[in-house]
């Protein structure tokens, strides 16, 4: 027998199993938690025989701890000492969980979490990068790639390909020599494109990488650089160009590596320095405190791993980048966990108001699916976990959709009936997306509708479309929510009190009522070119939530919307 495998957490955590008894043993093959019974029962013959386990700490042994004087705090430091180390250790707990990573004296750590974790984060960018990235945006913008190479032509595609990537490179060379004349001519002057191949291959990782790390930017570029990138790897295309436009995207641990300095992400220190700081609930002197603390663990971390191989700005940097992906977490994954809430709260799987059912009916009102209440309760909850789920791991998602994309695997243009697009196998982005899926199903216990995930087919043809389906998740939940929290901040207005008193019977009656319509006409299937692509597939519930965002302003509660500042799901004005 192991040793113990603890699991730090006040809960009992339940065998996977019967979901009965609590949890006594951890199976490392099988990756679950069983109780005794259950873990004999299923490995008693075969080869799960031959599987190692862990005992766990049950909550009756933590319980005895606790009464015999463990859980006291002790006279070392002073209780606001204490407070500050359990908020720390609760926030590595929460991101732990989030992740699913299992919390343990035996097991990985938090750094072992941040790890992981970082080698899909990319770098941030310093000065001479975002310099690399104007000039990018700028060529790209007058750049009329897919244009000249998504079309239906009989004349040679591969000469195309070249001619409008030559195109692009001269264009970036100029601008560079009319920003740097200097740097410039030394780079350009009497030099072939391949001569320079290394300057080309930083500007366009340069492109890539702020894209992940802002999603919102380059909406309109990102689409022409990724297919000029998924052309120029075909083997004719690089031939005739005699260089490699693509290099990897510069990741947190691949620069701490290439530094030896991967033991900065094991240091305690790192919570503090790369938490994202949050005004909610919070005074002025409070975020001052947080703010303080946190730029002091940067210090220190600076201070004790700086050297010759790695200065401390090199290492601020690595800390904001990670910092950076909180922050996206932040508003990425939070308004999934906030309408968890909202569901939880105003809403109940088995029983419901007068009025306020959740039971859709396909052929009625638009939807495409027949649920009962408790079927659609437990449709809108799963859809929600999924999304959270899919955001918490959307720079791993990203990694993989750059990978497919600038693989050699050939695509073909296909008009899928919103024009020509380029559908190409997405391996990575599915192996991916089907764990998360199989994650969340597992969770979940039960799962209502398809587990179909449409890729590389006319639904979604490649990866790039698959990340930008899911980076609309965001855009849909966060204006809803703002509303929805806003509603008691115009409440003060005697006013809008009355009207609101009025139409809906009250604020909390309007939240319900917004509540209730989303989680109704945004879960129904709904939203699709025709019947036929509609449904319950793990695409067509976002396609059901965006659908029911363009017909917001039809609905009777849009005043309330534009009442609490709502400019739009897209982020431009209404």
């Amino acid at each position: 027998m192991d040793t113990q495998h603890t699991i730090d957490t006040n809960k009992p955590v339940f065998c996977v199993e019967c979901n009965d008894q609590e949890a006594t043993v951890f199976c490392e093959q099988c990756d679950e938690d069983f109780c005794e019974v259950c873990h004999s029962m299923l490995h008693r013959t075969g080869t799960r025989k031959l599987h190692t386990l862990k005992r766990l700490r049950t909550h009756s042994d933590r319980h005895t701890d606790y009464v015999n004087g463990n859980g006291n705090i002790n006279g070392n430091g002073t209780m606001a000492e204490q407070t500050v180390k359990k908020e720390d250790s609760t926030m590595k707990k929460a991101l732990m969980e989030m992740d699913g990573t299992i919390i343990s004296s035996s097991g990985p750590t938090f750094g072992d979490y941040i790890t992981r974790r970082c080698k899909t984060i990319p770098l941030r960018l310093n000065a001479e990068e975002r310099q690399y990235l104007k000039l990018l945006e700028a060529a790209l913008n007058v750049s009329e790639y897919t244009d000249k190479i998504d079309i239906l032509s009989y004349s040679n595609k591969v000469q195309r390909i070249v001619t409008q990537i030559r195109e692009v490179c001269c264009i970036t060379a100029g601008l560079l020599v009319s920003g740097n004349y200097k740097r410039g001519s030394q780079l350009f002057s009497d030099k072939k494109l391949r001569e320079n191949a290394k300057i080309f291959q930083t500007i366009f990782e340069v492109g890539r990488r702020h894209k992940i790390m802002n999603p919102e930017k380059m909406r309109s570029t990102y689409g022409k650089l990724m297919y000029m990138l998924m052309d120029s790897v075909i083997p004719e295309v690089e031939d005739a160009l005699q260089f490699s436009c693509v290099i990897p995207v510069k990741t947190v641990y691949d620069f701490l590596k290439t530094r030896e300095s991967v033991d900065l992400l094991h240091d305690d220190n790192i919570v503090i320095a790369t938490r994202e700081i949050t005004p909610e609930f919070k005074t002025r002197e409070q975020i001052e405190s947080e703010i303080q603390r946190k730029q002091k663990a940067i210090n220190l971390l600076c201070d004790k791993y700086s050297n010759d191989r790695i200065s401390k700005d090199d290492i601020e940097r690595c800390l904001l980048s990670i910092s950076d992906n909180n922050a996206f977490l932040k508003a990425n994954r939070d308004p999934c966990e906030k309408m968890l809430k909202y569901l939880s709260r105003y809403f109940h799987p088995s029983k419901h108001d007068q009025g306020y059912s959740l039971a859709i009916m396909a052929g009625r009102s638009g939807h495409r699916l027949t649920h009962s209440h408790m079927t659609q309760y437990t449709y809108v909850h799963q859809s929600l976990c999924l999304w959270r789920n899919i955001m918490d791991e959307m720079f791993l998602l990203w990694t993989m959709a750059d990978t497919d994309l600038i693989s050699p695997a050939s695509y073909r243009l296909t008009n899928t009936g919103q024009g020509l697009q380029r559908i190409q196998p997405c391996p990575n982005v599915s192996r991916v997306i089907h764990k998360i899926l199989n994650q969340t199903q597992k969770k979940s216990g039960s799962w209502v509708g398809s587990s179909v995930i449409h890729l590389g087919d006319k639904n979604v043809p490649n990866s790039f479309m698959f990340i930008d389906k899911y980076n609309q998740v965001a855009r849909i939940l966060t204006p809803i929510i703002s509303t929805l929290d806003k509603l008691d901040e115009i409440s003060n207005d005697p006013q809008i009190v009355e009207y609101i008193q009025k139409e809906f019977g009250g604020v909390d009656q309007c939240r319900k009522d917004i509540l209730h319509d989303f989680f109704r006409y945004g879960f129904n299937g709904s939203g699709a070119d025709n019947y036929f692509d509609a449904g319950s597939c793990i695409d067509g519930r976002l396609t059901s939530a965006w659908n029911w965002c363009s017909n917001i302003e039809k609905k009777p509660f849009f005043p309330i919307f534009l009442m609490t500042s709502f400019v739009g799901f897209d982020g431009n004005e209404w």
